[in-house]
Order: structure tokens, then C-alpha cells, then sequence
């Protein structure tokens, strides 16, 4: 995106970001993505996040682009002054720390805000405001509170999601607040604070399912264990162990997949002529599809499908989609440099606007890089 030609429509936003680990680091880097300068403060020794191992090796990079970085020490009291200070030459403060820590370094919305009437303060919290507000939480946990876990695994063995689906989304909600704080301020001239919560998240993700219970009085079952409305929608095994997800949801498609699969035994079948008689005998036409399937291999079946108009997909692995055509030629995977100057691809923002992608503007900052750039704009060090 040509940021010179199509300013971004977050430029001249100033952002001050406390914040580690997922959930923080995601409201910044999409306030930054459009266009915001967001100023992120590491302690001395850089963000923990930075050197995480395992399935957390990936969080910095993932969710820190286009910031700057500045080392402050808010555990001193000087730091914690110089913090103050930059958050007043800001319109925006982050935060996702445990309860109670931000107001013990009188860095809190009720502090600042006393000073500072035009800031708008976005706490990332585990909960709301109520009973549960000074527990700690980790998506995990609010995963198994919040339903989702229980409708992802079977019966009796609750599942959490393969990725940090709670963390990423409150932070989008914590921008999306930000947003709208922004637009108020313009009418009123006074900032706000806004929170955004792991639980309450998560409870979003499961309120469909909490309005079908309302309406049948029935819990619903759990996914894998769930009365499909198709009769056709599933995953199966291919040839060489491969394996494909096929879904017909109409009666057209399902005669479309009989003849794509050269079965027309199934499609003349009187007891397969719509849905509801499908579905009624779904186990049993499921096993039929499978010893057909079986001799199919993906790659070829799946251009058939492709061709037919028949909704499928392969089981893909998130290393696989880094070389998947479609995110390559659509620009959603672009080169970012990394702070130890390796380049790797980075998945960008899933938005698409006047035809633009939010892209990558600046390397992935080092620790404290432009510390000196950012403090030498306070009056208290300009003239130190």
C-alpha cells in the first residue's frame, strides 16, 4: 500500500502500548496496521514475549509489526514519570497486565485520565467487570469456562482450540473499541476507558449455541457428536491416506457429488431423493461415500469438486500455508524484516479496503530502537 498517495486512516493516531504475550500486542498491531503510531514500552531486557518457546515462539513476530519500540523501566519511579509523560503527548494507552498493576504504578485510566481528560485507556482483562473480575485467565481457561471447549471435543473430553482464538479476538474487540472511543471523542472531547475481556469473548463465540438451547430446551451436543442439517458433510478418507472434507447442502449437489464421484447407484436411490431422507440414513449413506471415496486421490478429486461447484477442502497445516497459492497471489502474505534481520512472511490483516491491504510499513523493531527518538519529543528530557 502506498501510504505516501492513500494515508492510512489511523495516521496521526498516537498510540502507547503496554502490553505483552497475544491478546495487547493484537489491538496495537491492528491500530498500527492502519496507519496509527503505536509506541511500544519494553522493560529493560526487552518484552519475555520475545523469547518465548514452544507454541509461543511465534507471538512476537506474529502480532508486533509496525511499532516502534522504547525501553522504560515503569518498576522506578523515574520511569514511571517519563511513562506518564508519554502518555499524555498520546491519544491511546494499551494495557493487558494482571489486575490491580498499572494502578500500583499509577499508570491506570483513573490516574491518568485525572490529568489527561482526552486519553482513551483500553484494559485487556480475563473478565468484565462481576464476581469472576480479579481472577488471572489464559484462553485455555476461558476456553473451558466459556462453552467452546466443551463444543469443540467429543462427549467427555472437552477440546481447546488449535490457535489463541480468545486472546486474538479481544484484542480486535479492544481496537474495535478504540474506534468507536475515537469517533466519540471527536463529538464530545473526552476520552474514555475501554475494556475488553477474554470470558466475555469467548461467551460471544458460544451465544449461538447458548439461543439454540433457549430455543429447543435441548443442550446442545457438543460438534463431533452434533445431528447435522446435511447429510453429505464431513471429512473422508481418500486414497494414500489423504484426507478431504465434502460438504453437499442441497439436493441438486448431492446429485452433482454422484455423478463427480461416478456413483449413480446413489442418485437413483428412492431412499436418497432430498435431505431428510439423507440425513435419516446418514450413517449408512456415509459409509457408502467412504468405500467410494476411498480409490479417489485428493488432488484430482478436488478439481473435479472445484469444477462441479461442490464446497470441500483439503486438512491443511498452518506450515502448508505458507506457500498456499491463494494467500500469495491475493497479498495476504508479504515479507516483513525481522529485529535479528532474517525476513520471514507474515500474514496480514483479513481486510480488504478500497482495494488496498494494510500492509507492512516498518521492520520488526529491536529492543528499545527508537527509545531516544520517542524521549527526546518530552519537555522533561528535551531540555535534560
Amino acid at each position: 500500500m502506498n501510504t505516501a498517495a492513500h494515508p492510512l486512516p489511523l495516521a496521526g493516531v498516537r498510540v502507547l502500548e503496554f502490553t505483552h504475550m497475544v491478546m495487547g500486542p493484537t489491538c496495537g498491531m491492528i491500530l498500527a496496521d492502519l496507519g496509527a503510531e503505536v509506541i511500544k514500552v519494553e522493560p529493560p531486557g526487552g518484552d519475555k514475549t520475545r523469547k518465548l518457546p514452544g507454541l509461543g515462539i511465534g507471538f512476537f513476530r506474529s502480532f508486533n509489526r509496525n511499532k516502534k519500540s522504547v525501553v522504560i523501566d515503569i518498576g522506578t519511579e523515574e520511569g514511571r514519570a517519563t511513562a506518564a509523560e508519554l502518555a499524555g503527548q498520546c491519544d491511546v494507552v494499551l494495557e493487558n497486565f494482571r489486575p490491580g498493576l498499572m494502578a500500583s504504578f499509577g499508570l491506570d485510566h483513573a490516574t491518568l485520565s485525572q490529568k489527561y481528560p482526552r486519553l482513551i485507556y483500553v484494559t485487556h482483562k480475563g473478565f468484565l467487570p462481576g464476581p469472576y473480575e480479579n481472577r488471572l485467565a489464559l484462553d485455555e481457561v476461558v476456553q473451558m469456562m466459556g462453552g467452546l471447549s466443551y463444543m469443540t471435543g467429543p462427549v467427555g473430553r472437552p477440546l481447546r482450540a488449535g490457535t489463541s482464538v480468545n486472546d486474538i479476538m479481544g484484542g480486535m474487540f479492544g481496537a474495535i473499541g478504540v474506534l468507536a472511543a475515537l469517533r466519540e471523542r471527536d463529538m464530545t472531547g473526552k476520552g474514555q476507558e475501554v475494556q475488553s475481556a477474554l470470558f466475555e469473548n469467548c461467551v460471544f463465540l458460544s451465544s449461538q449455541h447458548m439461543q439454540q438451547y433457549a430455543m429447543t430446551g435441548e443442550p446442545p451436543p457438543p460438534m463431533p457428536s452434533r445431528v447435522s442439517a446435511w447429510s453429505v458433510y464431513d471429512v473422508f478418507a481418500l486414497a494414500d491416506g489423504e484426507q478431504l472434507f465434502i460438504g453437499a447442502v442441497s439436493d441438486k449437489q448431492f446429485l452433482t457429488l454422484c455423478r463427480v464421484i461416478e456413483a449413480p447407484e446413489l442418485a437413483a436411490d428412492p431412499a436418497l431423493a432430498n435431505n431428510a431422507l439423507r440425513v435419516a440414513v446418514r450413517p449408512t449413506l456415509l459409509a457408502k461415500l467412504g468405500e467410494n471415496l476411498k480409490h479417489h486421490r485428493v488432488e484430482e478429486l478436488s478439481a473435479k469438486l472445484e469444477a462441479a461447484g461442490i464446497p470441500y477442502a483439503p486438512i491443511v497445516r498452518p506450515d502448508q500455508l505458507a506457500n498456499d497459492p491463494h494467500l500469495k497471489a491475493s497479498g495476504g502474505l508479504v515479507p516483513m524484516e525481522c529485529e535479528d534481520g532474517e525476513t520471514t512472511d507474515v500474514v496480514l490483516l483479513p481486510l480488504l479496503m478500497g482495494g488496498r491491504r494494510p500492509g507492512v510499513r516498518h521492520p520488526l523493531p529491536g529492543i528499545g530502537q527508537h527509545t531516544e527518538e520517542i524521549l527526546a519529543g518530552l519537555p522533561s528530557h528535551a531540555t535534560a
